[in-house]
C-alpha cells in the first residue's frame, strides 16, 4: 500500500457576489480530479505553468485549504474526514516547505522560538534544554551553526531560510515533506545547494517527498516520479526518465520541447511544438478535454465533448489523452499550432495563425516617420537650372530670375544682384535695371 494516496481530489473556491447577502455565482475549479499515488521514500514531482493548481493541491495535503470532493489517505488514515483536533494531532506526520522562506517566518521570534514552536505543540521534548539540543542538532543537519538560535529571520539570507524552512520540518520527525517551489526564489548556486541537501536528508532519514515546481531541470533531477498538471488536472505520469525520454501528452510534448539542450548539434536537430491560444480561465474551463482548445492534434468530434481518463500506457505511464498512441505513431496529422525547428532560424517562421492577428504592415509604415532619402527625380531648382542653361526656359523662368516678367516679382527674384540690393534697401535701382525688369 503506497504511503499517501489521493484519490479524485477537487477543490472548488466560490466566486461569490453581493455586499448585504453574498451569492453564490460560479467557482473557480482550482483542483479538479486529481488521483496519484506516492511511495515511501520516493520524490514525487508536480510540474505545471503557473496557475494550474499545484501549490493549492498540495496546500489540500495538509487540509491548509478545504477539500470540496475526494480523499486524501495517509498510510490508511482519509486525512478529508478528521475532525479539527484529530488533524492538527496527525499533521506532525505531514509538513510543508513553503516558496517564500522570508514570508513563511516570523519576523518577532527569533530561530529557537520558530523551531520550538511545533515541538512544543506536539509535545516533543521534556523541556526547552532539551528541545535546544534537538535543534542544534537539526540545525547542524541543514548546514547552519548553533548560534543560529539567537538571531532574527531577516539576518540571513534566502538560501539560509530556506534551510531554516527545512530545519522547522524536520523537527517534528515528519513521514512526508511537501516542498512548494523550494528554489525558485533562490540563486542558481544557491539552488544546487539546497536540492543536495533536500536528498542527503531524504537518504539519511528515509523521507518521503512531494516536490511543487515549474523548472523541469530541477524536477528532473530531485524526482523519481514526475506529474504534469494542466488547468486543475492531472494530464500525465511516469518515472522521471520515462517522461522525458518519451512524453505521451501534446502538452508534456510541448512542455518538453522548450526546454533548451546545451549542445548546439541536438538543439540545431530538436524540433519544438508553438501552441496557440491563451490558457482558458479555471471559472470557465472547456468542456471534453481542458486541453483541447489549445492542442495540435485535438479531434473536435472526441476532444471536444469527451474528457479523457488518466490511463495506463504501459512500464508505469499513464497519460489522459484519447490518441496518445495514435500521435506517438505519427498516424495523427496537426490541426493547428506549428512544429518548428528550435533554431532561432526556425522559431522566426511565425505561423500563419499567429502572423494575422500582428499588426499590418501599412499600420506600422503610418506610425513611422517617413525617411529621408537620395530621390530619382531632380529638384525643381536644379530643373530650372538646366533650362537656363539650355536656353529653353519653357516657363520663362530663369534659375533666380523673375517668373512672368512681372515687376512686382522682379524686385523679389531678379537675377540682376543690383536690383536686388536697390529694392531691399529702398534705393532707386540704376536705369538699366529697371528698363530690364519693367
Amino acid at each position: 500500500m503506497s504511503l499517501l494516496e489521493l484519490d479524485g481530489v477537487k477543490v472548488h473556491f466560490p466566486i461569490k457576489k453581493g455586499i448585504l447577502f453574498d451569492r453564490t455565482v460560479g467557482h473557480v475549479y482550482a483542483v479538479d480530479g486529481v488521483s496519484l499515488k506516492v511511495e515511501a521514500g520516493q520524490t514525487y514531482g508536480l510540474v505545471g505553468e503557473s496557475g494550474c493548481g499545484k501549490t493549492t493541491l498540495g496546500r489540500s495535503v495538509l487540509r491548509l485549504v478545504d477539500i470540496t470532493e475526494g480523499s486524501v489517505v495517509l498510510d490508511g488514515t482519509d486525512l478529508a474526514k478528521l475532525p479539527g483536533e484529530e488533524m492538527r494531532r496527525f499533521r506532525r506526520r505531514l509538513q510543508m516547505v513553503f516558496q517564500d522562506p522570508l514570508g513563511s517566518l516570523n519576523p518577532r521570534q527569533n530561530i529557537e522560538s520558530i523551531l520550538s514552536d511545533g515541538m512544543v505543540a506536539h509535545g516533543i521534548g521534556k523541556d526547552q534544554e532539551e528541545r535546544r539540543e534537538k535543534i542544534k542538532a537539526i540545525l547542524d543537519k541543514v548546514g547552519l551553526p548553533s548560534n543560529a538560535l539567537s538571531r532574527y529571520p531577516h539576518e540571513f539570507s534566502g538560501g539560509q531560510r530556506q534551510r531554516i524552512g527545512i530545519a522547522r520540518a524536520l523537527v517534528l520527525e515528519p513521514d512526508v515533506i511537501i516542498c512548494d517551489e523550494p528554489v525558485s526564489a533562490l540563486d542558481v548556486s544557491v539552488q544546487a545547494q539546497v536540492i543536495n541537501l533536500l536528498e542527503e536528508l531524504q537518504e539519511e532519514l528515509g523521507l518521503t517527498y512531494v516536490v511543487i515546481a515549474h523548472d523541469l531541470a530541477v524536477v528532473r533531477h530531485i524526482s523519481d516520479v514526475i506529474g504534469v498538471m494542466y488547468l486543475g488536472a492531472l494530464v500525465e505520469e511516469a518515472p522521471s526518465d520515462a517522461l522525458y525520454a518519451d512524453p505521451k501528452h501534446p502538452y508534456t510534448k510541448a512542455l518538453m520541447s522548450a526546454v533548451p539542450v546545451p549542445d548546439p548539434e541536438v538543439e540545431d536537430q530538436r524540433e519544438r511544438i508553438l501552441l496557440v491560444g491563451d490558457l482558458p480561465s479555471p471559472a470557465n474551463p472547456p468542456s471534453g478535454c481542458r486541453f483541447h482548445t489549445r492542442c495540435p492534434w485535438a479531434q473536435a468530434a472526441r476532444c471536444a465533448t469527451e474528457r479523457p481518463e488518466l490511463r495506463d500506457v504501459g512500464g508505469g505511464h499513464r497519460v489522459a489523452c484519447h490518441f496518445a498512441e495514435e500521435i506517438a505513431a505519427g498516424t495523427l496529422g496537426l490541426t493547428t499550432g506549428e512544429v518548428v525547428s528550435a533554431t532561432r532560424e526556425g522559431v522566426e517562421d511565425v505561423p500563419e495563425d499567429i502572423e494575422k492577428s500582428l499588426v499590418p504592415e501599412e499600420t506600422v509604415k503610418a506610425l513611422l516617420p517617413e525617411q529621408s532619402g537620395p530621390s530619382d527625380e531632380a529638384s525643381p531648382g536644379a530643373d530650372a537650372s538646366g533650362a537656363a542653361k539650355d536656353g529653353a526656359a519653357e516657363d520663362g523662368a530663369a534659375h533666380d530670375g523673375a517668373t512672368d516678367g512681372e515687376g512686382e516679382k522682379a524686385g523679389e527674384t531678379g537675377k540682376n544682384d543690383e536690383g536686388e540690393k536697390a529694392t531691399r534697401t529702398g534705393g532707386e535701382a540704376p536705369a538699366d535695371t529697371a528698363d530690364k525688369a519693367v
